[in-house]
């Protein structure tokens, strides 16, 4: 029982800021705050119920289908819908739940065009390393067998890693972003396949760009003479919300008292 409240506490360090910003963009709002999310389970859920009907299959594969043996600029003019093909060998009911559970948090986090790009620069990731495995071959550790050109790309997936790692990175969840990285580390070490790669690849592509980021925000700090102080960065972001990042400032949680604001810069 001691253990209960260093184990609450840990949580509300882990989780409270995250779980104040949800609910902060959610207050009133709820279906417009998640347009984006709903619209990718509704899309997703569409073409997976065409691409399981006999004349809905070579559509969606010409349309949504992304192989490393396509040519680059068709693999480019497919991938806007490849992220909403679900694999045909797994059960939609997964691909759903993780769209809605990481595209919402993700989208109230982040909002709507952020998380759309970093979906996107995730698939891509996964889509061009397809490409480069297969070039060098199964003779080097990131090289893939010729037969892997063949294969169709993540889907959905690599976004929803991709996301939840960034998400996480955002809402200083370390634990949490690290058990997902560990997730994908095993399932390689498991099964090592196209998918899991794939994953890993969006997540180093990712963690490339909150490194960007981070790198950037100390530059812009260091300029800056009054950086640290208590107004100097007012209206800075995308919105002038007084935060780097546009975002609303992130609160710890005290469960007696409610919860405190803190600045965030990411």
């Amino acid at each position: 029982m001691s253990r209960l409240p260093a184990l609450r506490r840990a949580a509300v360090r882990e989780w409270g800021p995250l779980c104040a910003t949800v609910r902060r963009g959610l207050a009133g709002r709820w279906v417009r705050a998640l347009a984006l999310t709903l619209t990718a389970v509704a899309l997703t859920a569409t073409v997976q119920v065409v691409q399981n009907q006999g004349w809905g299959y070579r559509p969606v594969q010409s349309l949504g289908a992304v192989r490393a043996e396509d040519p680059l600029w068709l693999a480019l003019l497919r991938t806007p819908l490849s992220l909403f093909v679900p694999a045909l060998d797994l059960p939609v009911w997964g691909a759903l739940a993780q769209i809605l559970l990481v595209f919402g948090i993700a989208e109230v986090c982040l909002g709507r065009w952020r998380t759309l790009a970093v979906a996107y620069v995730a698939t891509l990731a996964g889509t061009l390393y397809a490409r480069i495995g297969v070039a060098l071959g199964p003779g080097t550790f990131p090289g893939l067998p010729a037969s892997d050109a063949q294969v169709v790309d993540t889907g959905p997936s690599a976004a929803v890693v991709g996301l939840a790692v960034y998400v996480c990175h955002r809402q200083r969840a370390w634990f949490t972003g690290a058990l997902v990285v560990l997730a994908m580390v095993v399932e390689v070490l498991v099964k090592d396949n196209l998918a899991g790669r794939e994953h890993l690849t969006a997540i180093a592509a990712v963690l490339v760009v909150c490194g960007v980021r981070e790198w950037l925000g100390r530059r812009s700090g260091a300029r800056d003479p009054g950086a640290g102080g208590s107004g100097a960065l007012q209206g800075l972001g995308d919105g002038g919300s007084g935060t780097r990042s546009g975002a609303p400032p992130m609160r710890s949680w005290n469960f007696r008292r409610g919860p405190t604001q803190r600045t965030s810069w990411w």
